[in-house]
């Protein structure tokens, strides 16, 4: 605000004192001075975002906002418009109205039992409707405010309440205005998180701002506009939205179950490598993470739904649909705690797979050194001088040749008799099972089922 006072006086000065002062090529030097003061206007502009040049309008004299006016570029205009008070807007622009920038304003009225979508682009158009849902998506926040004034309302940011705890995040005003801050599923492929949505019950009228558009939104859009009936007030429209994310939240947990699915029968083949292993760690903790924002997001809309419940904020009718939604939440509660026990399953059979795996090679290792310890033995007694003593009178060749065959023979015997003791290992282990599956036939029938 400083800097952009400073910058109009020191233009309106220098301005005073290039008419005052006769000089040759004047009009030239005007022009180049006016193109110089609107490149530091476009500069500065540029820096600072539409609330702040609007409180800068708000605060300069009209004839120094006219003139700031003259520089916003017209892209611009309509999210700064939005931001404006009634009074400085037609000051500048006079009866013009703000249309909609980059974010989708849509108001839903209620026309023979079914949603009439009727977009918002400017003030003009809540005038001559009656809605009973108005959902905003990157609503600025200018816009928030002209909708909000509107309604007579003060309609949050979407993220104002998630550093806030969970009781905090849905609260009843002075004017019997239901604030409530949800979390809602946002499952793609390759990517599962929940986005904030702000949603507040005014006047028979739900008021939802959110700043990403959502499959569950999508869902209750279509159903009602497509079935007659579907809803009947603003809050049919909040309890289906809390409906439809269950369901969203169902089809995410077929989709984990789906998955595990595959990677249980990667797990359970018959050979599994050390990096197939890896990668099917990484695809568990991922169904891992997304099963626990699942029930997360589950949670919070159980905690919602009570609330409503508790505060008899809605009917009687409303209150069945909203148990059916709690018998549902409870369903798929259960869901999540049995993937959570598969998925710890599944890690600790890859787990003891790799375990086997590191065995096996530890084992190989093992039974080279047990060949190997007889034969360091035997060869070092061959370097031995007696060795050579003994063998004087036969050839060289001959003599180390036969010991290396011996060698060769001697590694072959001990790697036989330690086969021969891994075979009766393993049967003694078979036979001990077969007693006892003859001693406790259920037992054995529980392990090998």
């Amino acid at each position: 605000m400083t800097n952009m006072i400073e910058l109009l006086n020191k233009q309106k000065l220098v301005e005073s004192m290039l008419h005052n002062q006769a000089m040759p090529r004047q009009d030239l030097v005007e022009t180049v001075v006016h193109k110089t003061h609107i490149a530091e206007f476009q500069t500065l502009l540029a820096r600072l975002s539409a609330t702040e040049i609007a409180d800068s309008l708000a605060t300069l004299s009209i004839d120094d906002a006219r003139r700031l006016w003259e520089h916003v570029p017209d892209d611009r205009q309509d999210d700064i418009l939005w931001e404006l008070s009634d009074t400085v807007r037609e000051a500048l622009v006079g009866s013009r109205e703000p249309h909609n920038g980059q974010g989708q304003m849509n108001a839903f009225e209620l026309v023979n039992g079914r949603l009439r979508q009727v977009a918002i682009t400017c003030r003009q158009d809540l005038a001559d409707i009656h809605p009973i849902w108005i959902d905003l998506l990157n609503a600025s926040k200018g816009e928030r405010r002209a909708i909000g004034q509107h309604y007579g309302l003060d309609l949050p940011k979407p993220d104002e309440a998630t550093d806030l705890e969970v009781s905090a995040r849905f609260y009843v005003e002075e004017n019997d205005e239901v604030h409530l801050h949800s979390n809602f599923l946002l499952d793609r492929e390759g990517e599962s998180r929940s986005v904030p949505v702000a949603l507040t019950l005014h006047h028979d009228i739900l008021f939802t701002v959110r700043n990403e558009e959502l499959p569950v939104f999508r869902l209750q859009r279509l159903r009602a506009r497509n079935q007659p009936g579907y809803v009947s007030d603003a809050k049919d429209v909040l309890l289906d939205l809390y409906g439809a994310d269950i369901e969203y939240s169902a089809d995410a947990l077929e989709e984990i179950y789906a998955a595990l699915g595959q990677v249980g029968r990667q797990v359970l083949s018959e050979s599994l490598t050390d990096a197939e292993a890896s990668g099917i760690l990484s695809d568990i903790a991922e169904q891992e993470d997304r099963n626990g924002r699942i029930r997360s997001n589950i949670l919070d809309t159980q905690r919602m739904v009570s609330f409503l419940m508790r505060g008899r904020f809605i009917s009687a009718e409303q209150v069945t649909d909203a148990k059916e939604i709690l018998r549902d939440i409870e369903s798929l509660n259960s869901h999540t705690t049995f993937l959570f026990d598969k998925i710890n399953f599944l890690m600790d059979t890859t787990v003891g797979f790799i375990n086997i795996n590191q065995n096996q090679r530890i084992s190989v290792l093992t039974t080279v050194s047990v060949i190997f310890v007889p034969l360091n033995v035997i060869a070092g007694m061959g370097g031995m001088s007696e060795y050579s003593m003994m063998t004087q009178g036969i050839p060289w060749p001959l003599a180390y040749g036969a010991f290396s065959i011996g060698l060769v023979f001697i590694a072959w015997i001990t790697f036989a008799v330690l086969r021969l003791f891994e075979k009766r290992k393993a049967k003694s282990f078979i036979a001990n099972r077969a007693k006892s599956a003859a001693g406790h036939p259920r037992a054995a029938l529980r392990e090998h089922v």
